[in-house]
This record gives structure tokens, sequence and C-alpha cells, in this order.
């Protein structure tokens, strides 16, 4: 008997200490199978919230750095929000609105493409005068096609070759023309050193080729000086395919076509901060409260702030005081669907906007963040909004 113990001994293991072996080795890849995927699970979590952070931060900077430096200190009546004719061989254009069902193309800090639940638009301009938007009278009429423009001042300060132009009626009146932005090629020799000289053709980007758009009859017009071409930032931001976009005549390539800032971004959004208040705290400055303009209304669109029964009139962009804007990013990396087969990362579609600021009452609005063309469902991603309100820096700056 002692033999026969020690030759089964001799002759390995039996079938069922090998399917013992077996089991307890499977259970030990099935645990380190679960140890790594949920590692995996809790990198990509980090790693796609680091992701979306990132995008959003530099986003919503991009953007609020521009509209920190909107506008030129142009709050005039004449030029606020006036309907502006632009042309730009760079392929940049200006932003439409529309106004009781007429398409307008306003000149102003900010102008807002609303898009209801999906991105924004936003538009952001600003120039940069030497002359701190110097400003001149022209002397009579001025014909529509015309290639020079006659001023009440001779060897005007800080007006220079290739500086871009603003020329507006005046006085502002419904039976005015719009707006023209032409490009100075420079100024007559004296004594007639009082004549702007207007250019065109391949040395001059700004500025319809035959000269004045519009005609400017009675008063004539006034014209600021909007600084070097090269200096003009003219910005749009917008969002298509999940991906910031930037249209800008002061970036190379940027004009007619946008480019791609940042990636995982869904949507932006903007809100204009207006001063409503009835008495006329425009004119004169300061108000009769003695505070200056105050923020006491958010809203989507453009509204009659000035209450003139005019939507977005030149009283309207004037009352213009902040703007508030959303960035909403999502994580770079969908997360796995649940045991029912549909995601859950995400339940509800973020809102932003939903705290008041400045005293005024907060304008919620919900943010459709589905991606036109993604296979994988919006409730799949993580997402961060990213908000901030920016001062109109030229909101008290009133001739």
């Amino acid at each position: 008997m002692r033999r026969l113990s020690v030759v089964r001994r001799v002759a390995g293991f039996s079938l069922v200490e090998l399917m013992v072996s077996v089991v307890i080795g499977m259970l030990a890849i099935l645990f380190a199978t679960r140890l790594v995927i949920g590692g995996e699970k809790s990198k990509d979590g980090a790693v796609g919230g680091s992701d979306s952070m990132q995008n959003g931060m530099l986003a919503l900077y991009s953007i609020s750095n521009d509209a920190a430096q909107a506008g030129w200190g142009i709050n005039d009546p004449l030029a606020a929000g006036c309907q502006t004719s632009f042309s730009d061989t760079g392929g940049y254009a200006l932003a439409q609105i529309s106004v009781g069902g007429v398409t307008r193309t306003p000149l102003a800090a900010a102008v807002i493409q609303p898009g209801g639940s999906g991105p924004d638009v936003i538009s952001l301009y600003a120039g940069k005068s030497a002359a701190a938007v110097g400003s001149l009278r022209t002397n009579g009429a001025i014909a529509a096609g015309a290639a020079v423009l006659p001023t009440t001042t001779l060897s005007p300060f800080g007006f220079a070759a290739g500086d871009v132009l603003l020329v507006v009626p005046e006085p502002a009146t419904a039976a005015n023309p719009s707006c023209s932005i032409v490009q100075m090629s420079g100024a007559l020799p004296a004594p007639n050193n009082d004549t702007l000289t207007l250019g065109s053709g391949n040395s001059f980007r700004f500025g319809p080729a035959g000269g004045i758009a519009n005609g400017y009859a009675q008063g004539g017009g006034r014209i600021f000086n909007l600084g070097p071409a090269a200096r003009l930032s003219f910005h749009t931001w917008s969002v298509a395919g999940g991906n910031l976009l930037l249209r800008a005549t002061d970036l190379a390539g940027a004009g007619a076509q946008g480019v791609a800032v940042t990636d995982n971004i869904v949507s932006i959004k903007a809100q204009y901060g207006l001063d409503t208040r009835t008495f006329a705290v425009y004119n004169p400055l300061p108000a009769p409260d003695g505070n200056g303009v105050q923020l006491t209304q958010w809203s989507n669109t453009m509204i009659d702030a000035d209450g003139d029964l005019t939507v977005a009139g030149p009283g309207d962009f004037q009352r213009v005081v902040a703007l508030r804007l959303a960035v909403v990013a999502r994580s770079k990396h969908p997360e796995r669907p649940g045991s029912d087969g549909h995601c859950h990362t995400a339940n509800a579609q973020p809102v932003v906007f939903n705290t008041a600021v400045g005293g005024a009452a907060a304008v919620p609005v919900s943010v459709n963040v589905a991606v036109a063309g993604d296979p994988v469902a919006w409730q799949c991603y993580r997402y961060r909004v990213f908000e901030t309100v920016v001062p109109v820096r030229n909101a008290q700056w009133r001739p």
C-alpha cells in the first residue's frame, strides 16, 4: 500500500487538481482584467476632464480678450450700430442681423447673431488709431462713388495713408444713407491738403473699388479714423463640428473661412448687458443720478433698449454696457454605454446664464450640445461650462 501511494504521487496531478487550478487562474485573470479596465476608465475620465478644462478655458479667454478690446471709443450716436457698407478683398464680411424682417449689417463693439439653443455667432470689432479715433467733418455733400473726401481741416492730425475710415452721415436721420468703410491713400498737396484721397486695388484692402458706396447729402458726413488697415481687428467667433472657429481681418487666410482655434467646443453663447433706464442718461453726461451707466437687463438679442420704438437702432447699441459670455466644452473621449446599451454620462442639456449678475435678472439658456454628424450620442460625453462677464470699454466714452 505504501509503494502504491508513492507511485501515484510520482505520476502527477489528478484531473480534479487540474480543474481547480484552471478555475483559480481564470478568476485571477478576470479580476486583473477588471482592475485594468477600471483603471483605464478612471484615466479616460481624468484626461477627458483635463482636456475639456483646457479647451474651455482657452476658448473663453480668447473670446473674452476680444470682448475686452472691442470698440474704438466710438459711441457716437452717428456711428453706433449704423448700417454699414463694407468690402474686404480678404473675404471678411460683417455680421448680419434681422430687424423686423430686414437684414442689417450694424457696426458696433459687439454684434450677436443668436442661435437659439444652438451656438451663437459673436462678432467683436476693434481698431487701433494713433489719433484716438480722431474725427473730421466733411466739407459739404459727398456723392456716391467719390474717390476724395473734402474736410474742414488742413493737414488733419493722425490721418495717414493706409488708414481705414468710417464715413457716417451727419445729421443722423432715417433719410440719410448707411455708413461706409473706406481706406485712404493719402491727402492732396497744399493748398488742397484738407482733402483726403481714397485708394482701391491690390494695395488697399478695404472699401469698394469705386470709392464711397453711398452719397451723403444735407450736412455731409463725419469721418472717424479706425487706424491702420493691418491693425483693424474685426473678429467673428463661431462653432462648427465641435470646433471653435475664428474669422478675422488681422489673421492671414482667416477672412473668408474660419480657422480652428481649439477642438471639442460644442457651443458658445452671448448676451447683451443693457442699460434700459428711461431717462436721458446719455445726453448730457453724467447721468441724472450721478452713477453713470448701469446694467439693468440681459438679453439674448438686441432690443429697443432706448425706448424709441426702433429695435437695433443707434441708441440701442449705445446702451450695451457689458457682454455675458459662455463656452461649453466636452470631454475628448466618450464614456461607454451602460448595461442597457445607452449612455448616462450626461442626462440633461447644460444651462448657462442661470444666475443674476450686476443687479440684472438672469435669463437662463438651455444649450443643445449635440454635434451634427457625430455617431456617438451627446449623452456619452462629459461637459464643462465656462462663463464670464466683460464690461464694454467704450460704454461711457461719448462725445
